[in-house]
């Protein structure tokens, strides 16, 4: 009989707070929205204050008087759509990465596991890949490297095909898991640089087939899905509601968090009078407690989200004030790491801060994970966004001759008379993530 031995271990874990704040921090406005309003409807102890309500408040104080200047007021929120929100249906719409979490309930995973899978799925970037490196996953939940990597192909394994990806070649692969496709496997992942270069004739050599059958093959690699969660992280709608407003007042940059029918809520005193009265039965007290508890941690969330996102904007305006000094094209290298570490927060917190998020800014809506960028070494030792290399990329294409494309060696060298001395490889790298077609069909798509 083996002997029985009692070990002690320590486990993080998130307390509902946590996860909550998480959450509400993750939502975009018409998302937070949506979200109050369903707890509003379920939640007795949450109460909304309509705009009619402070209007019959403010026309009830005599005091007050508007005469010297009736432009004076300006409305708080430019963007409160609280008028027409009856006119709007309400869409019975799971959230992309909520049905993605739910598919783990089909595997019988730990605590700890569900928190790395969860922690995976909430950093999925905006074409469904995962992008952040997984040590900091592991640093974060305290757990091994290994831990992460074994999760992390777990998630892989969750519909849509081709989600949490690292990389285009991955993705492509996750995406052929029969046998029947080897030799498709093998073409992404032992011969993937010479297919994206259209070194075929090596490749046929390579694998002994001719070229009928890999006229197959690249028909049906083509059919799969690069970028599995675009269009489902951003939403389908074509307007964008901005989550702050940022405006240049008394010399000083303003930010405002676009949320005011959401921060309207409160704790309704009917129902807390209910709580403290003795008359009340064990189980309405139990009930509404419990519902009080979920009141305060939803308002609480909603208060930290207003400060980080705050925080946020601001060093992001610290970090890019070329650009909000009117040089809008001149964004410098910043990664989310650089602003988790001046504000002490976790990197996941700073991509949660920023995905599927907008800013109006005088000079136009922008979203902010647009403000982040890599960089580039220049001859002259200047550090460079590669932001601004993709652009200048993009602007070569849009002038260059249609009836004679520029082929990604022709742009590398453009760029590098330009004094952006990258390689061809890099150059189809940035034209891939633009989505910009190779010339050959750039010039096909003209005639």
């Amino acid at each position: 009989m083996p002997a029985i031995k009692q070990t002690q271990s320590l486990n993080q874990s998130l307390s509902p707070q946590q996860i909550l704040q998480t959450l509400i921090l993750q939502l975009n406005s018409s998302s937070l929205e949506d979200k109050v309003f369903e707890e509003l409807e379920s939640n007795p102890l949450l109460d909304h204050l309509d705009a009619s309500d402070e209007e019959e408040k403010l026309d009830s104080k005599d005091d007050l008087d508007y005469e010297d200047d009736p432009d004076e007021y300006e409305p708080h929120n430019i963007y409160s759509n609280e008028t027409n929100r009856d006119d709007i249906p309400i869409a019975e719409q799971l959230d992309f990465l909520q049905d993605i979490s739910k598919q783990l309930n089909e595997f019988n995973l730990s605590k700890s596991e569900e928190s790395i899978a969860e922690e995976i799925i909430w950093n999925l970037d905006e074409n469904g890949y995962f992008s952040v490196d997984t040590i900091l996953i592991a640093d974060r939940l305290n757990v091994s490297i290994n831990k992460v990597e074994k999760i992390l192909l777990l998630v892989q394994k969750l519909n849509p095909p081709g989600i949490a990806a690292r990389n285009l070649q991955e993705c492509l692969i996750l995406q052929m898991p029969n046998k029947k496709y080897e030799n498709h496997r093998k073409v992404l992942s032992d011969y993937f640089d010479d297919f994206v270069n259209h070194k075929y004739e090596k490749i046929t050599n390579a694998l002994g087939i001719d070229n009928e059958d890999f006229s197959g093959i690249i028909d049906d690699i083509k059919k799969l899905n690069p970028y599995p969660g675009e269009g489902k992280l951003k939403g389908r709608n074509d307007s964008v509601v901005p989550d702050l407003i940022v405006t240049f007042e008394n010399n000083k940059w303003k930010i405002s968090v676009n949320d005011s029918w959401v921060s309207n809520i409160s704790l309704n005193t009917k129902y807390l009078e209910k709580i403290k009265n003795n008359n009340s039965s064990k189980e309405t007290k139990k009930y509404l407690s419990q519902k009080y508890d979920s009141a305060i941690w939803l308002i609480k969330a909603i208060e930290q989200r207003q400060s980080t996102l705050t925080r946020v904007m601001e060093e992001i305006i610290n970090n890019q004030s070329d650009f909000f000094d009117g040089e809008i094209a001149s964004l410098k290298p910043m990664k989310l790491k650089d602003i988790a570490n001046k504000l002490n927060m976790d990197i996941s917190t700073i991509s949660r801060s920023t995905r599927n998020k907008y800013v109006d800014t005088p000079y136009g809506i922008f979203e902010l994970k647009s403000f982040f960028s890599g960089k580039l070494n220049s001859p002259n030792g200047e550090e460079v966004s590669v932001r601004l290399v993709k652009n200048l990329l993009k602007q070569l294409i849009n002038d260059e001759v249609k009836q004679k494309p520029l082929t990604d060696t022709n742009l590398a060298i453009k760029l590098k008379e330009k004094g952006y001395p990258i390689a061809r490889r890099t150059v189809a790298k940035y034209r891939e993530e633009l989505k910009l077609p190779v010339a050959r069909l750039r010039r096909q798509i003209t005639n």
